[in-house]
């Protein structure tokens, strides 16, 4: 006993060491479980000075919602990412004019990406917001429409200039991507205040740390049988690592393509799209050019092994966004957990492919387990307030 005691002393255990052997964990799954929680406040976006900003949110949210962004007014943010839907759209890929290659990414914790898209094509969320509006599969707009448009209604160009100043004169281009510029600043500033925290695995991660037996009771004894083989065997947090459930960056996992679709070269090409983007953080349009995002993208190897590699997403609130994968190709989380246990229909694997990904062999109590698991990680329902079209802004 002595020698398990000086064993989770070592790994900074503390008083948590007690209850966690006693509820089956072992010092090493103790300090994985507490390395994903708590969540951090967002991190800061520098190349958007706006970015928190409360007056920039509230024209973001009802920007986020405005169905005049689009070509043919009648489609906003809210119609691919639907607040009702967990911030997604329930279809194995989008539906925008046109219907799309790949499942619309939720919304759930945008704040904390380093790289947006499934591909990584944009390297901060105002850059992000900007392209589906004048995408031609998607919104179909035109940053000369959305110009006009907070021009001509006399409430949405008060709410543009409280935050922004006054409006340009000029309708040339330099002014024409300006507002567009900060349509977008506004949008992610909005979208930074979509975060899902306080779920019962973090009221259960917390009673670890501390060694409150009642916090500890958040979790389900399934939840936990599910949380040990996330933390172990699974090796699920090699890529769903940290507090949001992520690590940010891209790999190759060989699901078979979506029904009628070719297979992603993913960030091969959005390296490519994104070094040639001109709202780019190290950009004309960004407000710190120098910033971290900006040197991140400066140093992007376009020749990197990546061809048919996409982002790794978080498993926050990962129950309400279904269905899963880049081309929505698996419809529940069980057909997940039974493609991680079998990969059957696994696609040839290819050089840029995840070597360390082997069949687990779940049986159907270990997926019923980790489905529980996953359950466990949906946090507290966000302010209804949030949820909803706001009036015009003031």
């Amino acid at each position: 006993m002595r020698s398990t005691i000086l064993a989770a002393s070592i790994l900074g255990l503390g008083a948590a060491a007690g209850p966690a052997l006693r509820h089956g964990f072992t010092p090493v799954e103790v300090r994985r479980i507490l390395q994903q929680s708590p969540l951090p406040a967002p991190p800061a976006d520098t190349s958007n000075a706006r970015a928190d900003d409360p007056a920039a949110a509230r024209l973001g949210h009802f920007l986020f919602f405005d169905p005049r962004l689009s070509g043919n007014g009648h489609l906003s943010c809210a119609s691919c990412h639907d607040p009702e839907r967990g911030f997604a759209d329930g279809r194995a890929v989008s539906e925008g004019v046109h219907r799309g290659r790949r499942n619309t990414p939720a919304l759930w914790n945008v704040a904390y990406n380093r790289w947006f898209f499934w591909d990584g094509r944009a390297d901060s969320l105002w850059s992000q917001a900007l392209k589906p509006m004048e995408s031609p599969d998607e919104m179909a707009g035109s940053r000369d429409g959305i110009y006009r448009l907070v021009r001509d209604d006399g409430e949405l160009r008060g709410a543009f200039e409280a935050v922004f100043g006054a409006f340009p004169k000029a309708a040339d281009r330099a002014s024409v991507n300006r507002v567009f510029v900060a349509v977008g600043k506004s949008l992610a500033a909005h979208q930074r205040r979509i975060v899902s925290r306080n779920a019962a695995f973090d009221v259960f991660a917390d009673g670890l740390r501390a060694g409150d037996p009642a916090r500890v009771a958040a979790l389900s004894e399934s939840a936990r049988r599910g949380l040990k083989i996330f933390v172990g065997r699974g090796q699920c947090r090699t890529c769903h690592s940290g507090p949001n459930f992520t690590d940010g960056e891209f790999h190759d996992i060989g699901v078979p393509p979506g029904s009628g679709l070719a297979i992603d070269a993913g960030r091969a090409d959005g390296v490519t799209r994104l070094r040639s983007d001109e709202f780019q953080a190290g950009g004309a349009f960004s407000d710190d050019r120098q910033g971290d995002a900006a040197r991140s993208t400066a140093f992007l190897d376009p020749g990197a092994p990546a061809t048919g590699q996409v982002k790794t997403p978080t498993l926050r609130n990962v129950a309400l966004t279904a269905p899963y994968m880049h081309q929505g190709q698996l419809a529940t989380l069980g057909d997940v957990l039974r493609y991680y246990s079998t990969l059957e229909g696994r696609t040839p694997p290819g050089p840029h492919d995840e070597k360390i990904l082997v069949p687990l062999h779940l049986d159907e109590g270990e997926t019923a387990d980790l489905i529980a698991f996953l359950e466990s990680l949906t946090g507290v329902p966000l302010p209804g307030d949030l949820l909803l079209r706001p009036p015009a802004p003031k």
